[in-house]
């Protein structure tokens, strides 16, 4: 891993070991996240509101014991921060990881399900500007 003046820039190699621990990550958020739209669903048929108009304050403060889960969600998603990652979306299951591609500064896309960083794309791109990672993998830091 290298640093810049911003950010930890990550080789192909770090990011690919990193994977096995950001699928279990991955997999219990998306779970817990199942259990969250599940809570969420109940809590607008029983009050009658839309789901679309209920937050998870609502939910919390007609069963509290649901904070818990809210802060396991939290605490996984900040365990991704604390592999480097920058967590994208979980429907999904998307990560970055800032890395130095053919000379600039771009992230590393890795995705819930893929057994290696396969992807790549600009910082101003999202998920939509993913790029297949060029058959010559020289220009990445090693």
């Amino acid at each position: 891993m290298r640093e810049t003046e911003d950010a930890r820039l990550f080789s192909i190699a770090e990011v690919n070991e990193l994977i096995p621990r950001l699928e279990l990550i991955m997999e219990r958020l998306q779970c817990r996240a199942v259990e969250l739209r599940q809570s969420l669903q109940a809590l607008s048929e029983e009050t009658g509101r839309p789901q679309s108009d209920l937050e998870v304050a609502h939910l919390v403060q007609q069963w509290p014991e649901k904070q818990e889960l809210i802060d396991e969600l939290h605490g996984l998603i900040a365990e991704i921060d604390r592999c480097g990652g920058q967590f994208k979306g979980l429907d999904l299951g998307l990560v970055d990881f800032p890395a130095e591609i053919e000379g600039d500064i771009a992230l590393l896309c890795w995705q819930y399900g893929e057994k290696e960083v396969q992807h790549w794309h600009s910082l101003d791109d999202g998920f939509s500007g993913r790029k297949p990672l060029p058959a010559s993998r020289a220009t990445y830091l090693q």
